[in-house]
């Protein structure tokens, strides 16, 4: 997979990529399909392993060629040692997590840096539809309240907080919105929050 082809995909992916430096060992957490490592397998020469808890997924990573290990991110990361990646992806997938602060400490064990996106609950839509007295529904949020997957819901100033409790130093922040980066009031504009960390 090339990187046009990831960014007709998923803008997102594309946006995140670009803070993986090629040739590294990557770890991605709930990594669904396989779409970000099949591209940094391929685009960047990167090599390492997907995470995926869901039976449907595991074929569609194996036919993409990804190495992927089919687990519950809640187990814990045990099976890895102490900085066995120089990059551990976590995109959108940590607000489905029940023990957050346990997976990010695991996270931060495993890895020297760290990329996670979720969404931002602090979205201007999202406020919107509070104000009406209703749980909000969008593209980063996209089920009823009922039968959501998302167990969790943070905004980007909550997160900054949490990284910094469990040891990760923020490096960068960006809040995208279809993809794009959102520059001016982000925590309000801004769809999707993105944050490369290190551990300190």
């Amino acid at each position: 997979m090339n990187f046009e082809q990831l960014s007709l995909l998923r803008p997102d992916l594309a946006f995140i990529a670009h803070w993986v430096e090629k040739n590294t060992r990557v770890l991605d957490l709930g990594c669904g399909n396989g779409v970000m490592m099949d591209y940094l397998q391929s685009d960047k020469q990167c090599t390492g392993y997907g995470i995926e808890i869901d039976d449907a997924m595991i074929p569609l990573c194996v036919e993409r060629g990804v190495s992927v290990i089919q687990r519950d991110l809640e187990a814990g990361l045990s099976i890895f040692g102490d900085d066995t990646f120089d990059t551990v992806l976590c995109l959108s997938a940590l607000q489905m997590m029940k023990d957050v602060e346990g997976v990010l400490r695991d996270i931060a064990r495993v890895g020297q840096e760290a990329i996670v996106s979720f969404p931002n609950f602090a979205y201007w839509p999202h406020r919107i539809a509070l104000l009406r007295g209703r749980m909000p529904v969008s593209k980063s949020l996209p089920y009823e309240w009922y039968d959501t997957p998302n167990l969790r819901c943070a905004t980007i100033r909550d997160f900054e907080e949490l990284a910094d409790e469990v040891g990760l130093r923020v490096l960068e922040c960006v809040a995208l919105d279809d993809g794009k980066p959102v520059d001016f009031l982000p925590n309000w504009r801004g769809s999707l929050a993105v944050f490369r960390l290190r551990k300190k």
